[in-house]
């Protein structure tokens, strides 16, 4: 039984959470004296200095989308995503595609600096959750230098033909 004797001064700290005191006339007590435990202090998030993104973001445009699940979307949104590039004649190299629940603290001017993007397209992001003011779903806004539409998540955007339709007016008037 002699293997089972706790003499760590840790171990016992864990085991005894109240003081232990030495009665004289007993030969097998362990003196012990307090010392400090450093306690890591919690975690606080921190916004992103760096984001995991598909494409190669040649020509700083961003696409932010929105699932928690899925990596981009469901089939029904990916397959809305493609064509919706393939509509602008976009290829994997002129963006960087990210998925905003990986990153839920990230804010406008982080992810426009990271990707020194000029164009922003919002997929299932709300602007206050960026930090922007609100505005009209599937419109062009521009924020200081950066042309943004902000849409509902391409999920619910593939059922919705009057917001393709508004989307895709949109995406008509940029020049890219």
């Amino acid at each position: 039984m002699n293997d089972q004797l706790a003499t760590s001064a840790e171990a016992l700290r864990m085991l005894f959470t109240e003081e232990i005191y030495l009665v004289k006339g007993e030969e097998s007590a362990i003196a012990i004296e307090p010392q400090a435990v450093a306690v890591p202090a919690p975690e606080t998030p921190v916004a992103a200095t760096s984001y995991d993104f598909m494409g190669k973001n040649q020509r700083q445009i961003l696409i932010l989308v929105n699932d928690p699940i899925n990596a981009v979307s469901t089939e029904q949104g990916r397959e809305l995503l493609r064509k919706l590039v393939k509509a602008i004649e976009l290829t994997a190299n002129d963006f960087a595609l990210v998925n905003y629940a990986r990153y839920p603290t990230a804010d406008y001017p982080s992810l426009r600096n990271y990707f020194s993007s000029k164009v922003m397209f919002v997929f299932g992001v709300k602007p206050a959750q960026l930090g922007l003011p609100d505005c009209t779903m599937n419109s062009l806004v521009l924020h200081e230098t950066v042309n943004l539409i902000f849409a509902p998540d391409l999920h619910t955007l593939d059922g919705d033909q009057q917001g393709k339709k508004t989307l895709w007016g949109s995406l008509k008037q940029l020049t890219l």
